[in-house]
Formats: structure tokens, C-alpha cells, sequence
């Protein structure tokens, strides 16, 4: 499963950059989810911007087509677990980032995000950036998705 931080999550609801559309095209949508936390932030984002009709249906299109993670429990104690972890190794992350990285954590989800400072989180987390993602090798049609799994 790969869970859209919420930057990524914009960037496929504004088809760009284009490294970020032909990515999402070529993964399974099955296998495309957000956290609870993302749907939070892109709704924020859309009344910060006035509501307006265009960008609220690219949302809830979006929104429909991608699974969207319910904040759990669970979820809640790998973020106590993972924030304290962070903090004692001086690691600071806002509060919905932290929660976004527990929720791919408590899921086994691999996050996909442009913010380097998930790379600092460990606990096993695995960050992949689909916009630095490219076709390379046309002639063999093989994909090169620069991904760095991460551990304590």
C-alpha cells in the first residue's frame, strides 16, 4: 500500500508535476490510500482557499478514487511510540506530519512525500518521492522509483 502525504496527495489532484501523474497512473489505484489526517489538510486547504466549486470536485474526486485510512487506536499508539522516539534523538516533525508517518508505520504502508524530514523518522518507515520518480531505459520500458527504507 502506498499512503499520499498530503503534498503528493495535491500534487496528483493538480496532475503535476508530471513524475507525480505517471507514477499514480502506474500503480494499481487499489493500492493508493491517504490518511484520515491528508483528507483533513486537503479540506482545510480548500476552505482556506474560499470553497471554491472547481478545486472542491478534484477533491472529492480524488477522495473517492483513493482509499482514505480512519485514525485508529492503533494508529494512535505507534504515534505515541514514534514521536517519543523522534524526540528523544532530537527529531522534531510537525504533529500532522508525525501522524501521517505513524499512520503509514501502523499500517506498513510505504509513505510517499517530497518532505525530506520523514526520512529522519526511522522505526522501519519507508519513503518513496514520486516526483523524483522517471522512466529510464525506454527501450526496456523499466521504472526506477527512488525509494529508502529507513530503521532505528
Amino acid at each position: 500500500m502506498y499512503l499520499l502525504d498530503t503534498n503528493v496527495a495535491s500534487d496528483a489532484i493538480r496532475g503535476e508535476p508530471a513524475a507525480v501523474r505517471s507514477r499514480l497512473i502506474a500503480v494499481p489505484i487499489h493500492e493508493v490510500a491517504v490518511s484520515a489526517v491528508t483528507q483533513g489538510e486537503l479540506k482545510y486547504g480548500l476552505m482556506k482557499r474560499g470553497n471554491p466549486d472547481g478545486l472542491r470536485r478534484l477533491i472529492e474526486e480524488f477522495l473517492i478514487r483513493v482509499e482514505v485510512l480512519p485514525w485508529t487506536a492503533a494508529v494512535a499508539d505507534v504515534y505515541g511510540s514514534v514521536r517519543a522516539s523522534c524526540s528523544a534523538r532530537g527529531i522534531t516533525l510537525g504533529a500532522l506530519d508525525m501522524m501521517i508517518a505513524a499512520h503509514a508505520l501502523a499500517t506498513g504502508s510505504v509513505l510517499v512525500t517530497r518532505d525530506r524530514a520523514f526520512r529522519q523518522v526511522g522505526g522501519g518507515l519507508v519513503v518513496d518521492d514520486w516526483a523524483t520518480w522517471r522512466l529510464c531505459e525506454a527501450s526496456r520500458g523499466r521504472a526506477t522509483p527512488r525509494t529508502t527504507h529507513l530503521a532505528l
